[in-house]
C-alpha cells in the first residue's frame, strides 16, 4: 500500500540467454519484411491467436503469419488511424479516430468470422468513446481475458469501465449496444498512462479470487475493485509514484503491473510496491515477453548507481543519435538476459510465436560507425587482459562515435588515471569535451600534482586557436576551469584564466577572496561596489581615495609618477603594480580638497556632461569606517558640484544622497565643529538637502537647533512653540524653554494669530509659568483684544479652565470690555428708538394717505426742482414735494426726488429676489461662512421673500 516502508532496491546479474538475428521477407533475403520496411507508419503492432496484428496510420489493421506475410487486411478505421487494440477469445477491440467522428471510436470484431461483401471480420459493434460533451483522447486501455470487462484510460485522468462486454456481443443486440460506461476513476489533471487487469488465479487456494483493475497516472498507482465481494467503491492508492505514456504493463501471469522509472523498475500487486529492481537511466517504453521484461531506453542510460559516472553519461557530438538500448530481464530470478543496442533506434517491442520481435527505425548510419566499433570491441578485448595503454589506443579512435562515458566509466580506478587524462586531453582537442569533463580533466591534474601539464592545458589551450576565441568557442568550459582552479587552490591559474578572457568579475573574486591581493583587485571600477567593503578593510588610505577620484574626476585616469612610486613604496610589494593600473578607465585624480566642505577648490574641474559613478553606490562600504566616509563625502561634494545644484535629475538625486549621508555624519560625530557644519547645511538653501529627512535626523540625534531652522523653513510654527513648551513640561524648574516660547510667539504671531491663545493656555497652565510671565500675559491680552483675534468670552473659557488664573489678573481687563459693551448697548439702544421713531411717523404718513375723508393740505411755497416761488400753474404730490408745471416733463407722474431715493431700494430687492434662484451661488456662500450667510439671507428676504412685480411709491 501507500504507507508501506520502502524496500531497497535489488541489484541484477547479468547473462547472455537471447540471440540477435536479423528478419529477412520470405520473398527478398536481402532486406527486412515488407509491412515493416516503413516502420513509422505502424501504429501499434499485438500478438493474437490469430496471428500477429499488425495497424497502420491509415486506419488498417493486417494480419501476419509467422513469415509476416498479410493473409488478411482491412480498413477498421475510414480516414482516421489505429491507435489500441487488443485480442481476446477471437475477439478484437480496437480504438481509433475517424474523419467522420467527433473523438475516438470503439470498434469490436469477430476474427472468427468473415464479411462476405468486404471480406473482412464481422464488426459487431461500433461506439464513439465520450463520457462528456469535450471529448477527451484515449491513452490506453486494457481487456480482460474473459472478455467480461474493458477499461479505457483518458488522457484527462479518466477511467471508464465497460462490465459484462462479452453478454453484450449477441447477434440479436443493435451493432451500437454496448454496456452503459462507469467512471471509476478521476484523477484530473494527471493523464492515464497504465491499465491493468489483475486476472484471478487459477489456484483454488488462493486467497483472493476477485478481478482488479491497476490504474497508473504520471504521479500515482491505484488498485480498483472490479468484481467480487466489495467492488464497485473507489479506487485505492498504492503508492504516490507514476510513470510515463507507455512504461506500464502486466506481467505475464496478470498478477502485477510493472512500472518502468528512470530510477528503477517497481512492481505492484495487491499489497502494494514490492522490492524494486536497480536499472537507472531514462526509459521509453516496457513489454513482456513470457517471464522476461523487456525494457527501451535510449543508449545515455546509466546502470550504476555512481554520481560521478552517471553525471558524465552525457550526448556528446557525434554519439549514437537516436539509438536505443534493448535490455531482457527475469524479474523472478534476478538475472539480466540481454543487452543490446540498436543505432537505428527502436519503434515496437512485439512478443509472437515464443521471440521478441524488434522492429528498429528506418535510419542509415555510415560506416565509419562500424569501424567505431570493431576498435570499441578490439579495445574491451585489450582492457580485459589488463592491457590499458593499448585499449586507450583502441578508445582513442572512437572518439564521435562511442559515448565518452563508456570510456570514462572504464578509467577511473587511480591506477589507471594517467590513460584517463590521455582520453580527456583529446576530447578537448577535438572540441567534444563538455563541463563535466573539463571538470574531471583538472580535477586529475590537481589530484596528481601535475603542475607542469595545468600550465600545459590551460595557457597553451587558451592560445593555440585564436579563430576560435574570436567567435566565443574555447576548447573548454571557461567557468568550470576557473571554479575546478579555486576549489583546489591553484589562485594563479584561476585568475589568469579570468584576466586572459576578461572576465574581471571572476578575477576580483579570485584576486580578493581567494588570493587576498586586494591591491590588484580593481581590474574594474564597475565592480568596485561589491568588494569595496573588503579593499577598505584592508587598504582604507588608497581606496577611499581611489572612490573619490572615480566619482569626481572626469576624463581619462593616470597616476603620477611621483604619487605612484610613493604608494609602491609604502604598501605595494615589489612585484604588484599600483591598484589605478587595473582600472578599466584611467584618469587623473583631481588635488585633494583640504579647506572643508564649504568651499570650492579652484583647481576643481568644472561638471562634465561624461557619466560618472553614483557615490551612492559606495556608502554602505564606510559603515565601520565613519571618518573615511566623512573625507568621501567632503571631497566628492566639493569637487563634483561645489555646493551647486545645477544638473541633470539623476545628478541632483546623487547630490542629495551625499547631503543627507554628510549631515548624518556630522550629527552623529557630536563634536562641536561637527554640529556647526551640520548649521551651515541646514541653512544653506541652496543645497539640495531634504527637509524632511534632516528633520528625523534632528531629531534622532536631539539637536534642537537644527530641529528649529528646519520647523520654521517648513513652516511648522506651531511646532517650534509645541517643542518648547514640551521641553519645560520635562524641566519645570528651568526658565529658558518658557522664554523661548514668549520669544517665538514675538516673532511668529503677527503673521500666524492663532498662536496666542496657544501660548495664553500654556502661560496659564501652572502657577509657577503664571507667576513668572505675568506681564507677558497682560501683553498677550491686549494684543488679543486689539486684533479682535478672541472674543471676550472665549478669552474667560481659557482663563477658566483650571484654577490658576484669578479674576484679579483680567480685573481690569474684564472691566473695560465690560464697559465697552455697556457703551454698545447703549449705542445700540439709541438706535432702536430713532428707528422706532421713524417707523410711527411713516406709518402715520400712510394712515393719513389711505384716509379719504382726511383733507390733504400743500402749504409748499417754493419749488422742489427749482427752488423758486410757486405760481400757477403747479403739481403738488402726496409726499409735500410740489414743482412748477414747466419744472416737470411731460406726462412725469412719480415725484422725481422720491424716485430717485427709492429707485436704489427697489434695485436692492430686485437684486435680492433674482438671488433667490441661485442656488449654487447660496450654497457656496454657506460652505465659506456658514452661519452668517444664513443670516444674511434672512435678512435680506432672500429666504422669504414675496415676488414684488411693481414697487411704486
Amino acid at each position: 500500500m501507500a504507507g508501506m516502508a520502502a524496500v531497497a532496491a535489488t541489484a541484477l546479474r547479468q547473462f547472455a540467454f537471447f540471440d540477435v538475428h536479423p528478419l529477412k521477407d520470405v520473398h527478398d533475403l536481402a532486406s527486412s519484411p515488407e509491412i515493416f520496411k516503413n516502420a513509422s507508419e505502424i501504429s501499434t503492432a499485438v500478438s493474437s491467436s490469430a496471428g500477429l496484428l499488425v495497424a497502420d496510420v491509415h486506419g488498417s489493421v493486417h494480419i501476419l503469419n509467422k513469415d509476416f506475410v498479410s493473409t488478411t487486411s482491412w480498413v477498421a478505421h475510414v480516414g482516421g488511424r489505429v491507435m489500441h487494440m487488443a485480442e481476446r477469445q477471437g475477439m478484437l477491440v480496437t480504438i481509433g479516430e475517424e474523419d467522420t467522428v467527433r473523438g475516438n471510436l470503439l470498434k469490436i470484431w469477430d476474427l472468427g468470422k468473415t464479411d462476405k461483401r468486404n471480406q473482412a471480420p464481422v464488426l459487431l459493434r461500433s461506439a464513439k468513446v465520450q463520457p462528456s460533451n469535450k471529448p477527451h483522447p484515449v491513452s490506453c486501455f486494457a481487456l480482460s481475458s474473459a472478455l467480461s470487462f474493458l477499461a479505457i484510460g483518458l488522457a484527462d485522468g479518466t477511467v471508464l469501465l465497460y462490465r459484462h462486454l462479452d453478454q453484450s456481443l449477441s447477434p440479436a443486440a443493435s451493432p451500437t449496444a454496448l454496456p452503459k460506461t462507469r467512471t471509476i476513476h478521476e484523477s484530473s489533471p494527471e493523464p492515464i498512462t497504465g491499465l491493468g487487469f489483475r486476472e484471478p488465479p487459477t489456484d483454488a487456494e488462493a486467497k483472493d479470487n476477485n478481478l482488479h483493475l491497476f490504474i497508473v497516472t504520471t504521479n500515482s498507482v491505484y488498485l480498483y475493485h472490479v468484481s467480487g465481494k466489495g467492488s464497485g467503491g473507489s479506487s485505492v492508492l498504492l503508492d504516490d509514484i507514476g510513470c510515463g505514456l507507455g512504461c506500464a504493463v502486466m506481467d505475464w501471469r496478470a498478477e502485477k503491473i510493472v512500472l518502468a522509472r528512470d530510477e528503477a523498475v517497481y512492481a505492484y500487486g495487491l499489497q502494494g510496491r514490492e522490492p524494486p529492481y536497480a536499472y537507472e537511466g531514462y526509459k521509453s517504453s516496457i513489454h513482456t515477453h513470457l517471464n522476461y521484461v523487456i525494457v527501451v531506453s535510449p543508449t545515455s542510460t546509466v546502470t550504476t548507481t555512481s554520481p560521478a559516472t552517471r553525471n558524465l553519461a552525457v550526448p556528446a557530438g557525434g554519439g549514437d543519435g537516436d539509438a536505443s538500448r534493448v535490455t531482457v530481464f527475469d524479474m523472478e530470478n534476478k538475472v539480466v538476459g540481454y543487452t543490446g543496442t540498436f543505432v537505428e533506434g527502436v519503434w515496437e517491442v512485439i512478443s509472437e510465436w515464443g521471440n521478441v520481435y524488434i522492429l528498429t527505425n528506418n535510419g542509415q548510419h555510415l560506416d565509419e560507425s562500424y569501424v567505431a566499433d570493431i576498435h570499441r570491441q578490439h579495445g574491451d578485448y585489450l582492457y580485459m587482459k589488463g592491457d590499458w595503454d593499448g585499449a586507450m589506443t583502441c578508445y582513442l579512435k572512437t572518439i564521435g562515435w562511442v559515448k565518452p562515458s563508456y570510456v570514462v566509466r572504464k578509467f577511473l580506478d587511480a591506477q589507471r588515471i594517467h590513460n584517463l587524462v590521455t582520453y580527456l586531453q583529446e576530447l578537448h582537442a577535438l572540441s567534444l569535451a563538455n563541463a563535466d569533463h573539463t571538470t574531471l580533466l583538472l580535477n586529475t591534474y590537481t589530484k596528481l600534482k601535475d603542475v607542469a601539464r595545468l600550465d600545459s592545458f590551460i595557457k597553451t589551450e587558451s592560445r593555440r586557436s585564436g579563430a576560435a576565441e574570436l567567435k566565443g568557442d574555447l576548447p573548454f568550459d571557461l567557468d568550470t576551469a576557473i571554479r575546478v582552479c579555486r576549489q583546489a587552490g591553484y589562485f594563479d591559474h584561476a585568475s589568469y584564466l579570468a584576466k586572459r578572457y576578461k572576465r574581471h568579475e571572476e578575477y576580483l573574486r579570485v584576486m580578493i577572496e581567494d588570493a587576498g591581493k586586494y591591491l590588484g583587485a580593481a581590474a574594474a571600477e564597475s565592480n568596485l561596489a561589491r568588494y569595496g567593503r573588503a579593499m577598505l578593510d584592508n587598504l582604507p588610505e588608497e581606496t577611499t581615495q581611489l572612490l573619490i577620484d572615480l566619482c569626481t574626476v572626469s576624463g581619462p585616469l593616470t597616476v603620477p609618477e611621483a604619487e605612484d612610486t610613493t604608494l609602491q613604496q609604502s604598501s605595494t610589494p615589489a612585484n604588484a603594480p599600483s591598484y589605478l593600473s587595473y582600472l578599466a578607465l584611467s584618469r587623473v585624480p583631481a588635488p585633494e580638497d583640504k579647506r572643508g566642505p564649504k568651499q570650492r577648490s579652484p583647481n576643481a574641474p568644472a561638471p562634465s556632461k561624461e557619466k560618472r559613478p553614483s557615490p551612492t553606490l559606495y556608502f554602505a562600504h564606510f559603515v565601520d569606517h565613519p571618518s573615511y566616509f566623512v573625507r568621501f563625502l567632503e571631497n566628492v561634494a566639493a569637487r563634483r558640484w561645489g555646493h551647486s545644484d545645477e544638473g541633470e535629475d539623476s545628478e541632483k538625486r546623487d547630490q542629495a544622497a551625499v547631503w543627507n549621508t554628510l549631515l548624518e555624519l556630522y550629527l552623529d560625530g557630536g563634536s562641536h565643529e561637527q554640529q556647526d557644519n551640520a548649521l551651515k547645511i541646514l541653512t544653506n538653501d541652496s543645497l539640495p538637502c531634504d527637509k524632511t529627512h534632516a528633520l528625523i535626523l534632528c531629531s534622532s540625534y536631539s539637536y534642537t537647533q537644527g530641529l528649529v531652522i528646519l520647523w520654521e523653513k517648513l513652516g511648522m510654527y506651531e511646532d517650534v512653540l509645541r517643542f518648547w513648551m514640551d521641553n519645560h513640561n520635562t524641566s519645570p524648574s528651568e526658565s529658558s524653554a518658557s522664554t523661548e516660547v514668549v520669544q517665538a510667539l514675538a516673532r511668529y504671531g503677527p503673521t500666524h494669530p492663532h498662536l496666542y491663545e496657544l501660548v495664553l493656555r500654556f502661560l496659564t497652565s501652572t502657577p509657577e509659568l503664571l507667576t513668572r510671565h505675568q506681564a507677558d500675559v497682560e501683553k498677550i491680552l491686549e494684543h488679543i483684544e486689539k486684533e479682535r483675534i478672541l472674543p471676550p468670552l472665549g478669552v474667560v473659557q481659557v482663563l477658566s479652565r483650571n484654577g490658576v488664573a484669578s479674576v484679579g489678573l483680567v480685573k481690569d481687563w474684564l472691566m473695560g470690555r465690560i464697559k465697552e459693551a455697556r457703551e454698545e448697548v447703549q449705542t445700540d439702544q439709541q438706535l432702536i428708538n430713532s428707528y422706532r421713531l421713524e417707523t410711527n411717523t411713516k406709518l402715520k404718513q400712510v394712515a393719513e394717505l389711505e384716509d379719504p375723508m382726511h383733507a390733504k393740505v400743500f402749504s409748499v411755497t417754493r419749488c422742489s426742482q427749482c427752488s423758486g416761488q410757486l405760481d400757477l400753474p403747479s403739481v403738488h404730490f402726496m409726499c409735500n414735494h410740489s414743482y412748477h408745471q414747466r419744472c416737470l416733463l411731460d406726462h412725469e407722474t412719480e415725484c422725481p426726488l422720491c424716485t430717485r431715493q427709492h429707485g436704489v431700494i427697489q434695485e436692492i430687492r430686485r437684486n435680492n429676489e433674482r438671488m433667490v434662484y441661485q442656488h449654487e451661488l447660496f450654497l457656496a456662500d454657506v460652505q465659506d461662512n456658514g452661519f452668517k450667510a444664513v443670516a444674511s439671507g434672512f435678512g435680506k428676504g432672500v429666504l422669504n421673500m414675496t415676488r414684488l412685480d411693481d414697487v411704486t411709491v
